[in-house]
């Protein structure tokens, strides 16, 4: 293990993305940073299965795809960078993102902001 990441799994909330990760996780990640492409984004609003079963996707990843499960996705791996990018397919900004990666409604989660009426 690398030395400087000693002790990383007692810091709660905290999801080492090393080149361990990278590499177990690069069809994932490829996968959502193509989102940027709109030929990609109209291929996986087309037909979502496919566009992940031509990725390489595995059953865990489709499935935390399909449940828009962010902090699984963050668990198991992807870059919060790329995941951005699936969000914007998804519907979703970064606050309901957020939000949902804390287990709270929009609503809640927007309390907790300095300016809460920022949308």
């Amino acid at each position: 293990m690398n030395p400087q990441l000693e002790g990383v799994e007692d810091l709660e909330g905290t999801y080492v993305f090393d080149l361990r990760t990278s590499h177990r996780t690069m069809k994932l990640n490829r996968f959502l940073w193509n989102m940027i492409s709109a030929g990609m984004r109209e291929s996986y609003r087309a037909d979502p299965e496919a566009a992940m079963s031509d990725a390489g996707l595995n059953e865990t990843e489709k499935a935390l795809i399909r449940a828009e499960d962010w902090i699984g996705l963050i668990r198991h791996g992807a870059s919060f960078f790329v995941l951005e990018k699936f969000a914007r397919v998804a519907g979703r900004t970064n606050l309901e993102v957020y939000a949902m990666m804390r287990g709270e409604s929009f609503e809640d989660f927007m309390k907790t902001r300095r300016v809460p009426e920022c949308r």
